[in-house]
């Protein structure tokens, strides 16, 4: 049995982290060393600069790529539109909300903490809300203790897509 716990992410999730390991790999890791070797050729390194700028760079690339290389490697890919549609809340699923108090309406999509973006309605599914929410269905009414202070929404709609 494994000890590396499964990382969930969705798919478009995995596309960005993947889109964003090969761009590391294929652009600015070439563009660094190309950098650090300039650098290098302007002679004594104990004053430049640039030879820093580009090392420091240079260990920031790597260190994500080890980064991204680690979740992929550990990433469960889940796709909502292939999970059984039994109505309840769960990973990857597109929530409609009514907050209670003042009937604004809200959708969440429960993502993985790389993917989470609360301008875009994505939470991550470690997040109060996104914890409320998790094995509930539309109808049900659910209190959540945010940094901002006690919420009640309803939930209007749970969406496998």
């Amino acid at each position: 049995m494994s000890s590396i716990a499964k990382i969930p992410l969705t798919v478009k999730g995995a596309e960005q982290l993947k889109a964003e390991l090969h761009r590391l790999k294929t652009k600015d890791r070439p563009a660094v060393i190309t950098a650090i070797a300039e650098a290098r050729a302007q002679g004594d390194l104990s004053e430049n600069a640039e030879y820093d700028a580009a090392k420091e760079k240079q260990g920031f690339i790597e260190g994500r790529i080890l980064d991204l290389e680690a979740k992929l490697s550990s990433a469960q890919i889940i796709d909502p539109a292939r999970l059984e549609d039994d109505g309840r809340v769960v990973f990857g699923v597109t929530v409609d909300l009514e907050d209670c108090e003042s009937g604004e309406a809200v959708t969440y999509q429960i993502v993985g903490e790389d993917e989470a973006d609360i301008k875009a309605g994505k939470l991550s599914f470690s997040s109060p809300i996104a914890r409320a929410l998790i094995g509930k269905s539309a109808g049900d009414a659910v209190d959540v203790r945010t940094p901002g202070g006690h919420k009640e929404y309803e939930i209007v709609e749970v969406r496998y897509v």
